[in-house]
């Protein structure tokens, strides 16, 4: 499922394929799930001659501003992507939302299991869903002092906090197992019963992991090779880290969770 640094690869493509242009084409599959708010026909109108001022994102959440009329506000669900294109192409499978530029460039979303939702928003900060989330960990990371005080008045599994989009947006499963792995905090316990060292580490943890995601460009390969990211999939009866410390996979806050026992405590 795309987390933070994919969805942050998708507004750098919009940026380079979009900002600054105008759109000749609209093209809005008729498809009434992912189109959940507006109809498809109606969305293709009003973007026909619209130019691209900013490709914007908060946590999971991206959209493009124009000179005039309404945002469009894009969410991938589990298997969404941008693509774009600076020359005529085909158009790609699953694509649910083709736009042509004046120049020919072409940017496209897809979305094979039309869990995604594309929506137009008057003022996309000020709405929901956007203005139902918590802080970007990439764009705004609270200080110390605010942090451990969101942590220290939730009664919930840490890893359950780092999920809910209510306080960290864009954090999605295996981000938050990296972040307690690497900050040595067992995924069940409750974040209000952290010490103050632990909710520090947490904190640092979850911005160097989204910092690094975003700067690879969310290509994981290029991730650390001593990230648990490569070792946790697929809850193997031997699956091990890359320092061979046994990686055991629980059910936590619903999500199945993988963690190192021998080094969360």
């Amino acid at each position: 499922m795309p987390e933070l640094p994919e969805v942050e690869r998708g507004r750098r493509i919009a940026e380079i394929v979009a900002k600054g242009r105008t759109i000749r084409r609209a093209r809005c599959m008729d498809d009434r799930i992912v189109y959940c708010d507006q109809a498809p026909s109606t969305v293709a109108r009003r973007l026909r001659g619209r130019t691209v001022l900013e490709a914007c994102r908060h946590g999971k959440q991206l959209w493009l501003e124009f000179d005039e009329g309404p945002a469009l506000l894009l969410h991938f669900g589990m298997t969404g992507a941008l693509h774009g294109d600076e020359s005529p192409v085909d158009r790609p499978r699953f694509c649910r939302l083709d736009l042509e530029f004046e120049d020919g460039r072409r940017l496209f979303m897809t979305d094979p299991r039309r869990f995604g939702r594309i929506r137009l928003r008057d003022d996309p900060r000020k709405e929901p869903p956007v203005s139902l989330l918590g802080f970007d960990p990439l764009l705004e990371m609270p200080t110390p002092a605010v942090f451990r005080g969101l942590l220290e008045r939730r009664k919930v599994t840490i890893k359950g906090l780092l999920l809910d989009q209510s306080f960290a947006a864009g954090v999605g499963n295996w981000i938050a197992d990296e972040v307690l792995y690497q900050a040595g905090i067992a995924p069940a316990r409750r974040s209000c019963d952290l010490e103050k060292s632990e909710i520090e580490r947490v904190r640092s943890r979850l911005a160097s992991v989204i910092r690094h995601s975003v700067a690879v460009d969310a290509v994981s390969r290029r991730f650390p090779t001593d990230w648990l990211f490569h070792h946790r999939w697929g809850r193997t009866a031997d699956a091990r880290t890359a320092r061979e410390e046994e990686i055991v996979f629980d059910t936590v806050a619903g999500r199945t969770t993988a963690w190192v026992p021998a080094v969360q405590s």
